[in-house]
């Protein structure tokens, strides 16, 4: 009989493409590796799906954190000194095309103490105006108020340093500097009681165990600053492009000042980030491409236990072209099926991921991703849809290729040898 292909995945091809998926009871352990390959797909993408979101809102809370403490750019004086005209020198930062906004303070360490015990803290004093600017402090989560702060002469806390000193507002807090008076024995330590008038939550650990807002009057008179500043932090439009706007910056407030963008003070930390994500990304794609070689094994298998009927196709006049493609569709359909189903449940989780982590958390009874080890209070997930599509795709095409093999191999099936051992 003369051999006629039909249209390529014609209706015909896919009946029995689809049927080959449903195994009858002789061919249940092919309809299992099937299954397997199916979920192994599934985990592969669910996974790879969870795992790149909650390493982009990993990246993305941290970037937040630390740049709405520290800003883009940290503007020092060259010679280490304190900026004495540090309000004009704020002033035309500001008027700097690109930047938001110029905010001079004054920082320095201290040894923070209470009748509970004694920690090291960093206090940043800044003026009221500029205070109330940082949305990361004044938030729904301050506690006490920060109205009259240049006036009151008190101290804004992180929540997670009051609660190890027990503190709440209207409480004292001691702060002891190593900066103090000079004497015939040497430097005396200045040492000062503040009441807390705030407590807030910035949402970054280390942040929220260890800061201390001051007025800027009284940090200057706490740390022997007199009218200066210790830096001004500069805020621009876009933090990626923080290198474009230096160049104007320093132009326009002189050159004797330093300026130390945010991609150079924490290069190390996010490249560390970018590594990891990159490795696990790589880890997470071998499951993918194991699933896939179970669709090869298991359409092998398939080939293998369908000769008979791959003989009969061929001497009723199916052509090669047309066996090829009714194994590929049997095996693209394992991908497609699980990509999808993994796509849904990687969504699904991320979307949920927060209230995933303290479910197990009181199954098991410990804390999962503890704000001490991972900087944030919250587990983030941010998902990408450029990524997402990209790990859907690669998962299908690892799938497509798994199909290739196995799929020529039953084409060039021989109908005589295959009907000759039957």
């Amino acid at each position: 009989m003369a051999q006629t292909d039909t249209a390529p995945f014609s209706a015909h091809e896919r009946m029995i493409a689809f049927r080959y998926l449903r195994a009858r009871r002789k061919e249940g352990f092919i309809s299992v590796i099937a299954g397997f390959s199916f979920l192994g797909i599934l985990l592969g993408v669910a996974t790879l799906i969870i795992v790149m979101a909650v390493m982009n809102g990993f990246r993305t809370e941290l970037l937040n954190k630390v740049l709405g403490f520290n800003g883009h750019s940290m503007v020092y004086s060259s010679t280490g000194a304190p900026i004495p005209d540090f309000r004009a020198r704020a002033a035309i930062l500001s008027n700097t095309p690109g930047v938001v906004r110029a905010m001079p303070f004054v920082e320095g360490q201290a040894m923070a103490s209470s009748r509970r015990t004694s920690t090291g803290v960093l206090v940043r004093g800044l003026e009221l105006e500029n205070l109330v600017k940082l949305s990361s402090v004044v938030n729904d989560k301050l506690r006490g108020s920060l109205d009259k702060f240049d006036e009151r002469n008190g101290v804004a806390v992180g929540y997670r340093l009051a609660w190890k000193h027990g503190l709440s507002v209207g409480d004292q807090i001691t702060l002891v500097s190593p900066e103090g008076p000079t004497t015939i024995f040497g430097s005396a330590p200045r040492i000062r009681s503040f009441p807390v008038v705030a407590t807030f939550e910035i949402g970054m650990s280390e942040y929220d165990g260890s800061v201390i807002y001051m007025p800027m009057s009284e940090a200057q008179d706490f740390f022997a600053q007199e009218d200066g500043a210790s830096a001004i932090e500069v805020m621009v439009e876009d933090p990626d492009k923080i290198e474009e706007v230096i160049p104007a910056m320093k132009q326009s407030a002189g050159q004797d000042l330093q300026f130390v963008t945010w991609k150079t003070s924490n290069k190390t930390f996010f490249n560390a980030l970018q590594v990891e994500r990159n490795v696990m990304f790589v880890i997470l794609t071998l499951i993918i491409l194991v699933a896939a070689l179970n669709i090869i094994s298991g359409l092998i298998m398939l080939v293998k236990d369908k000769g008979k009927d791959i003989a009969i196709l061929r001497t009723m006049g199916a052509t090669r072209g047309s066996i090829q493609r009714i194994f590929f569709m049997t095996g693209a359909a394992i991908g497609i099926a699980g990509t999808m189903a993994g796509i849904v449940v990687g969504v699904a989780v991320c979307l949920n991921i927060e209230n995933i982590r303290q479910g197990l958390s009181w199954l098991s009874g410990t804390q999962l991703f503890p704000p001490e080890l991972y900087y944030l209070s919250r587990m983030p997930a941010e998902m990408n849809v450029n990524e997402t599509i990209m790990i859907a795709l690669m998962a299908m095409g690892l799938a497509f290729l798994a199909t290739i093999y196995p799929a020529r191999r039953a084409a060039k099936l021989d109908p005589v040898e295959a009907l000759r051992y039957e």
